[in-house]
């Protein structure tokens, strides 16, 4: 990684003069990110980062005081043409031809791997993860609440892979509970056996409504306790008619992931574990976890003093099982199965009481494991409707999206011909969908916006799209060769090391995503390579310029294309080659 020797360079120098080990210095030393007024240094060392002392009543003064003092003992090298002060930073200047040369050469040489073989992450150890995510509600259409889980999933996924961790992918489908006593009633009454073979998913949905109006009734409630309990007891008219049920809505399931670039290793269910979790209940009252209240309901007190002033509920009066015994039989499964590292949930955050729960009981169950459970949470999108109204539906916001980005394809002067405009439109889309949910805190909510989405010029996934495609029509249009030996002293424009400076921030944006699982350090620092990219292209020209400076140029661009191609890709989005 190109970053990686200018840091170890600056850090040799400073251990001599600190009297500190070099690799202790190294994650002090960061690349200054590209800034407007430009002409910064390369990389700055937090002094705060370096004293002993580090609280916070150190003066600003004093640090600046050590600041200069330690740049006076440092001197410029092969490396370093320039040492200067900031707030608290001693700031360093690479060379700019040895800048251009070692971050074009190492995302050549890279390619796909640029930036995730950094020596940032060599001291993280390589793990299994299993990661459950997207996780719909079986004979409910895919809502659009399950978005934002299967793409922040298939992310942490993504990422994790790239780092060279083992991931298994698990889909854990809401395919058992009370709601299939509902649904079971619902079919009964208002089923229709043509209609349920004809578009599956849209008569369960209008039946599921239909008797949820009726389920204030206490008969209508008994009758649906009755058929769960069926199920539960493996009725065999009652599981047949569940199953119908449970293929037709993977089938539905598996066309829209195919549209979402989404696979899983594992489709896992509640209903795996509805024998399971007789066997959790027995482990809890081995344990003298499990308490019955005097309805007969079970539960395990989580309360610190043992008076149940917290606790949860395990088991339902008439012994059927509850989300909860369920996942925890889940747990223990996967982890006996698959002897993971970590283990990775990735819900909405009204299930964050449920997760706590979840890994309280596992602890005093005396697993040690569940220490290495992590539950990521997001917020709720809002406002996200169609052109027909209220969204309910995902594959109502993948259609509109498509006609949305295909009408202003249509419109805008600069599209080209594609050879398939229904394909790149639906790319497009999904970036424009994936970009806006990863712009900010994944645990906030936010407003969602059509006309913000799809803004060709602003911080979109549909800027992000039209620049990849833009540079690899340029590169198409000389040649399309991979450039490796150019003069690099044609690079030396603010345009170009604006570019240059940016590239090499990248293995800190990917560390800093594997440290918090959030992608929006990734999208941002596309979205800036993509506007630094943008006023590159306009003013640093290919064509007309002597061959020379035109390969120089060419081979930034298309260390551009290639880390863009590699951010998007982690991000879930499919890089289109015209637009």
């Amino acid at each position: 990684m190109a970053a990686c020797s200018f840091r170890r360079s600056i850090a040799s120098q400073l251990s001599k003069v600190l009297d500190l080990p070099p690799e202790n210095l190294i994650k002090s030393i960061s690349a200054v990110p590209v800034s407007k007024k430009r002409c910064a240094a390369d990389f700055q060392l937090s002094i705060a980062s370096v004293t002993e002392n580090n609280s916070s009543d150190h003066l600003a003064q004093d640090l600046n005081l050590q600041a200069q003092k330690l740049a006076g003992r440092l001197k410029c090298d092969a490396v370093v043409s320039e040492i200067s002060t900031g707030p608290g930073t001693v700031n360093f200047t690479i060379h700019k031809e040895l800048l251009a040369k070692t971050v074009l050469q190492q995302v050549m040489k890279d390619g796909s791997e640029y930036g995730v073989k950094s020596e940032l992450f060599s001291a993280m150890p390589r793990q299994k993860a299993v990661i459950e995510f997207s996780s719909p509600n079986i004979a409910k259409k895919f809502h659009i609440g399950h978005l934002r889980s299967t793409i922040v999933g298939n992310f942490i996924a993504n990422l994790k892979v790239a780092l060279g961790h083992e991931v298994i992918r698990i889909n854990y489908l809401g395919d058992w509970g009370m709601q299939f006593g509902l649904l079971g009633v619902g079919f009964q009454r208002f089923g229709n056996k043509e209609k349920l073979k004809s578009s599956p998913l849209q008569h369960l949905y209008e039946v599921y409504v239909q008797i949820n109006k009726a389920a204030e009734d206490e008969n209508t409630k008994k009758l649906a306790k009755d058929f769960f309990r069926k199920l539960e007891e493996h009725d065999e008219q009652t599981l047949s008619l569940w199953k119908q049920f449970r293929d037709f809505s993977i089938e539905e399931y598996i066309r829209i992931y195919k549209r979402l670039g989404v696979h899983f290793d594992e489709y896992s269910g509640e209903s795996f574990y509805r024998e399971k979790f007789q066997e959790v209940l027995k482990l809890l009252e081995n344990k003298g976890l499990l308490q019955k209240t005097i309805e007969g309901t079970g539960i395990v007190d989580l309360s610190e003093k043992k008076d149940l002033s917290s606790f949860s509920t395990v088991m339902r009066s008439d012994g059927t099982s509850l989300y909860i015994t369920r996942d925890l039989a889940a747990a223990i499964d996967r982890m006996d199965k698959h002897s993971c590292d970590t283990m990775i949930y990735v819900t909405d955050k009204s299930q964050r009481n449920h997760f706590q729960h979840l890994f309280q009981i596992l602890k005093l169950m005396g697993y040690d494991w569940a220490e290495r459970c992590q539950h990521v949470s997001f917020g709720l999108v809002q406002g996200m409707k169609t052109r027909r109204g209220e969204v309910i539906f995902l594959e109502d916001v993948l259609n509109e999206v498509r006609s949305r980005v295909l009408q202003n394809m249509a419109s805008a002067k600069t599209t080209k011909e594609t050879e398939d405009p229904m394909e790149t439109a639906e790319k497009v889309g999904l970036a424009a969908l994936i970009i806006q949910d990863f712009r900010g805190l994944l645990s906030s909510d936010y407003q969602f916006s059509w006309d913000r989405a799809l803004q060709s010029r602003g911080d979109t996934g549909v800027f992000l799209q039209y620049t990849h495609a833009r540079l690899h029509s340029l590169e198409q249009m000389h040649g399309n060769e991979q450039l490796t030996d150019v003069n690099v002293a044609c690079l030396q424009e603010p345009d170009a090391i604006a570019v240059l400076q940016h590239l090499l921030r990248y293995d800190e944006v990917l560390y800093r995503s594997s440290q918090d699982l959030q992608p929006k350090h990734i999208v941002s620092y596309l979205l800036t390579l993509s506007h630094l990219a943008a006023v590159a292209h306009k003013n640093l020209l290919v064509r007309g310029s002597s061959p020379e400076l035109a390969q120089a140029r060419l081979c930034l661009f298309q260390a551009v294309r290639m880390v863009l191609a590699n951010g998007m890709k982690l991000l879930g989005i499919t890089p289109v080659t015209e637009m």
